[in-house]
Order: structure tokens, then C-alpha cells, then sequence
């Protein structure tokens, strides 16, 4: 059968997505549609090649040698569409959607702030999406252009998609009601935490990346995931869910004051949030670029980028932190 002389990208993206994936109902939460759609454009375009491209099979999926021929072209166009696509956005000047996680942190405001300074022609928008891993999805759907977090711990099929460039190793803190036994302190040791049970953002699926961290750090001291709670937006529901589990909260030293409560500095070892700057890959925008400019300006201000004394971090996040190849923003000339 003669090859097709036209082929929509989509049906493409939907069998990259399911090579990748090796499971129809993953990929079909990836790309936002029903398992039965993602099926139907899967075998038209097995129809329009004449080719069987996976072995289904009630237990998995596996990919044909057709299958694993085509796969590397199927990239290379939805790469070139995406090229096109990023370059005509950035060439209309779109505003540029940046994801500060949530209002009130320090760091992402701060190089927004920044970025502004620096192109002051481009309109640079915040949002607020709570955390990287469900930031994520919207950067590769194209809903979001920027976010901040730790890459690190997102699912590799999503890293896969995005491009990151560190900006800060912020200290954690605990927040903690104002009655607390440790309230008190100017600093709290980790290991007087053991036993308690800490809100790390557990049953949160925007967050993922946050309380993964957390268990890390819990599980070297004795300390307990506290369970999940309700979603709670904005700070007066925050406030009041936390005053009602009376939860220690793990958060990072520039977390906002809330009424009711202390933040208090976390020691020995000095657990680190590692933060990065993240965009899909493939944008090109005049306004990306001025984000990646300032964080490297503030970074190498401030020394966001220096490990503090005793800081703790995982061996994985160590790894994405110290790759070279993103550590510096372009032209500055490090």
C-alpha cells in the first residue's frame, strides 16, 4: 500500500504518546482524550501506513519493528511542528503564561519581577497552578509556558517534554501553630520532628513532586506523612484546615506569614527545595529568555546556587541540579 501523501499530526502525537507510554488509558490521560478516541486515530493511522504498529495484547502493549521504524520519524515531525509553532508564537509576541505555583513565594516573584525589567516590551502573565507536577501537564498542552519547581521529581515521561534550568536551593522551614512546643525556638532541628505527623502535601496531585521530597527527608528521621486533607485555596482556608488538624506544616523559609502560626528554620541537616525554571521544550520567547536572564543574574547575586553548610538533598535532585548545561542563563557570559 502506497504511503499516504498527507498525515495529520495528530494521530502522529497520539502514537508517539502510546510508544512512550506502552499503555492506551496513561496515554490517553496524557493527551486529555478518551481511551476510545485515542484507539480509533491509532488504527487509522495503522490503515493510512498499511501497517501494524503494536501488539495488543490483554496484559500489555508492545511495539512492532514497524512500529519501532516509525517511531523516530514520528518525533522528528511533531519536534519540527513544534519548532514552527513556538517560533510563530514567539514572532506574534504572545504574552507569555508564567506559573509562580501559588501567591505569596519569594523566588519565582522575584525573577518575574526581574524578567519584567529586562523586556519590558513583552507581557509576561502570572498564573497560579499550586505545584510542578500538575503545572506540567499544562506546559506540554501548551495552557502554560513557565513554571517553577523540582523537576526532579516529576514522571520521566513528562521531563521528556520539558527543558529546565536551575535557580535556587531554598532552605525548608516548618510552620508550626504559635502555641507549639517548638514554637519557641529560633530554629527547628529535624530530628525533633520524629514522631510527629507533618502535612507535606499528601493526597495533593498537583504536588506530587513536593511530598515525594518530603518522604525522603521523613523517612531519614522518624517523622510521619501526615494524612491527606481537603484541598485548601487561599490562606484563609489554609489557615483554618491547619488550625484544625493542628499539623506542622514543611514548607520553605520564604513561605508567607500566616496569622496564628511561626515559621521556623529547619537544621541539621538543612533540608533544600530545589528549585528550577521549567518551559517545554522547543518554546522560543523573547520573554523565556528574559526569565532565564534573570534567574541567572539573581542566582549569582544572592548565591541561590550555593549549597548552604549541612544542606541536605537527594542524590536524584543533586544530579538535575549540578547539569551544567543549564545552569547558566543565556548571554550572561559565566
Amino acid at each position: 500500500m502506497p504511503a499516504p501523501a498527507h498525515m495529520d499530526p495528530r494521530l502522529l502525537r497520539a502514537f508517539v504518546t502510546v510508544a512512550e507510554e506502552l499503555h492506551f488509558t496513561r496515554a490517553a490521560a496524557r493527551l486529555y482524550v478518551a481511551q476510545q478516541a485515542l484507539s480509533r486515530d491509532v488504527r487509522r493511522l495503522e490503515r493510512e501506513l498499511g501497517a501494524e504498529l503494536f501488539v495488543r495484547t490483554t496484559r500489555q502493549v508492545t511495539l512492532t519493528p514497524d512500529g519501532e521504524r516509525l517511531l523516530p520519524h514520528a518525533r522528528r515531525v511533531l519536534a519540527a511542528q513544534d519548532d514552527l509553532l513556538a517560533a510563530f508564537a514567539a514572532g506574534q509576541a504572545r504574552p507569555l503564561l508564567v506559573d509562580l505555583n501559588s501567591p505569596g513565594m519569594v523566588t519565582g516573584r522575584r525573577v518575574l519581577h526581574r524578567a519584567r525589567e529586562l523586556a519590558p516590551d513583552c507581557e509576561l502573565m502570572a498564573r497560579y497552578e499550586s505545584g510542578l507536577t500538575g503545572a506540567a501537564a499544562d506546559l506540554l498542552a501548551g495552557r502554560l509556558d513557565v513554571s517553577f519547581g523540582r523537576f526532579a521529581g516529576l514522571d520521566p515521561a513528562l521531563r521528556s517534554g520539558l527543558e529546565q534550568q536551575p535557580v535556587r536551593y531554598e532552605p525548608m522551614a516548618v510552620v508550626l501553630p504559635e502555641d507549639h512546643s517548638l514554637a519557641g525556638s529560633a530554629e527547628v532541628p529535624v530530628s525533633a520532628l520524629a514522631g510527629e505527623a507533618v502535612y507535606a502535601g499528601a493526597g495533593n496531585p498537583r504536588t506530587r513532586e513536593w511530598t515525594e521530597l518530603a518522604v525522603r527527608l521523613f523517612d531519614q528521621h522518624a517523622i510521619r506523612l501526615a494524612p491527606p486533607l481537603p484541598l485548601a485555596v487561599g490562606d484563609e482556608e489554609f489557615r483554618r484546615v491547619m488550625a484544625k488538624t493542628r499539623h506542622p506544616v514543611l514548607a520553605v523559609v520564604d513561605f508567607p506569614a500566616l496569622p496564628g502560626t511561626v515559621r521556623r528554620p529547619l537544621v541539621d541537616p538543612v533540608p533544600l527545595s530545589p528549585v528550577s525554571l521549567v518551559w517545554r521544550k522547543g518554546l522560543v520567547h523573547p520573554g523565556l529568555t528574559a526569565l532565564r536572564t534573570a534567574v541567572a543574574e539573581i542566582a549569582r547575586a544572592e548565591g541561590w546556587l550555593r549549597r548552604p553548610v549541612g544542606g541536605w538533598i537527594p542524590a536524584m535532585d543533586e544530579e538535575v541540579m549540578n547539569d551544567v548545561r543549564y545552569i547558566h542563563g543565556p548571554g550572561t557570559g559565566w
